[in-house]
């Protein structure tokens, strides 16, 4: 089937989905497949309605210089690519219902309308231990792994020192991973680093910034892929 505009929400929609999971639309790097699909676009994808597209299209932006030197067939059209039927996202089937929690207990009295003094402590010491016993519940902090790449001024960037000065970057729930260089063409390469993120801790925006201010060493800064924890 493949995509069939980038024009309208459904369109759109089915972008999103596909680009979800993927840096790419075929394959693990930029090709003519992302070319044609790129040029389709009149202006960028919203990021409130479609933040994966969203995310695609600014990747994809940082290779316009490059467009011609992509791999790929340049004769395919844009609706060439995409998804087939069978990879469509469906309706996911009704959910089981939810199976009661062992910590729920009953919160009513009995259905008579007279309620004794020792039925109402019981019912009262129940919901004081429930309420202690959710109280000592805490919600795992929110999570996302990206991975973002990091481009250099040129192919004399000393790429050791960016690194070296990315990951100096400290922030309370901020971890960084795995690194790799990736050539991009003229003999530049681009740094290509996985971190950790606590979600409510620390702005993404607010990273790219300060990754930017290392002025020196960095050209710019993309985000190639996000997955939530």
């Amino acid at each position: 089937m493949g995509f069939t505009d980038f024009v309208s929400d459904a369109g759109l929609t089915l972008l999103d989905h596909w680009v979800k999971t993927r840096s790419y639309i075929v394959g693990y790097g930029p090709s003519q497949a992302d070319v044609k699909v790129f040029q389709s676009f009149k202006e960028s994808p919203k990021v409130e309605k479609f933040p994966h597209a969203y995310r695609w299209y600014k990747h994809i932006a940082t290779f316009e210089s490059e467009f011609s030197q992509l791999p790929g067939d340049p004769s395919k059209a844009a609706t060439a690519y995409g998804p087939e039927s069978s990879e469509l996202p469906i309706n996911p089937a009704k959910a089981p219902e939810k199976e009661e929690d062992d910590d729920e207990v009953d919160l009513f009295g009995s259905d008579d309308e007279e309620e004794d003094a020792e039925a109402a402590k019981v019912r009262e010491q129940r919901l004081a231990e429930y309420a202690a016993k959710k109280a000592g519940k805490t919600k795992p902090a929110a999570k996302s792994m990206v991975t973002l790449d990091v481009k250099p001024w040129d192919d004399e960037t000393d790429m050791k020192l960016l690194e070296e000065s990315v990951r100096a970057i400290e922030k309370e729930g901020l971890v960084w991973g795995a690194s790799k260089m990736i050539p991009v063409g003229f003999g530049i390469k681009k740094l290509q680093i996985n971190l950790v993120v606590e979600d409510e801790k620390v702005s993404l925006d607010e990273l790219q910034e300060e990754i930017q201010d290392l002025e020196e060493y960095v050209q710019s800064s993309d985000i190639a892929a996000m997955m939530k924890l």
